[in-house]
């Protein structure tokens, strides 16, 4: 992962979502996608993982995970390469490599480590694990980390929610993390609210509309949505 601009997919395992939880009926298999983000600035980490702790969070998403190190290591980096993480949010599917990036900036908005601290949101150990502390760097709404690089709130899915839009040669790319399940939620969306079909369903996609998205890549659906 030479180009100083450059995004590659990390598979960090897959987990089943159960009947009651996908509106179709039946149990669906999702991947957990996390996303390495290289710019002159350093190389950050978008998502980390599926979370350890909760024997009955285990039982019911049945997760099968493959470790962070791992993951980075096929790509040619180890933990001590990485310059900061963001996480969309803090479910625990997103935030099981966190503990192990103690001293890292960790991008993330206060409604939503708020919200994770109050309790009943995530693996209370993932968001303050014993041992050094993570270094959350707390936003309030949109903020540009690094030139080119921008976080934008898109609450819905939780509401602290956010994605990623990194900016490079080939136009803008948004990691949009759970803000849609799959890419097929998302392209109707936003086709939606360019055409003015239905009542915006989420404001903040006018926001992303602006930024010409040139690809949209998602935390649990390997498709990839394109204008």
């Amino acid at each position: 992962m030479n180009d100083t601009f450059a995004i590659r997919r990390l598979d960090l395992g897959h987990f089943v979502r159960p009947a009651s939880e996908t509106g179709t009926g039946r149990p669906r298999t999702e991947a957990v996608l996390a996303y390495l983000v290289r710019r002159p600035q350093g190389l950050l980490l978008f998502d980390t993982g599926i979370g350890r702790g909760c024997a009955e969070t285990d039982a019911h998403y049945r997760p099968q995970r493959r470790e962070l190190t791992d993951a980075l290591t096929d790509a040619g980096v180890s933990p001590g390469d990485l310059s900061a993480v963001v996480n969309c949010h803090l479910h625990f599917d997103h935030i099981g490599g966190n503990p192990a990036l103690a001293g890292l900036p960790v991008f993330v908005q206060a409604q939503e480590l708020a919200l994770a601290r109050a309790g009943d949101h995530t693996i209370d150990a993932l968001v303050d694990p014993p041992g050094p502390p993570l270094a959350y760097e707390v936003l309030d709404g949109e903020a540009e980390v690094w030139p080119g690089v921008l976080i934008v709130p898109t609450p819905g899915h939780t509401p602290g929610h956010q994605s990623l839009v990194v900016s490079g040669p080939d136009g803008a790319t948004v990691l949009a993390g759970q803000a849609y399940d799959v890419a097929s939620e998302y392209s109707h969306a936003e086709l939606e609210a360019r055409t003015g079909t239905a009542p915006a369903e989420r404001p903040w996609l006018d926001r992303l509309a602006e930024l010409s998205p040139q690809r949209v890549l998602f935390a649990h659906d390997r498709a990839v949505w394109t204008p």
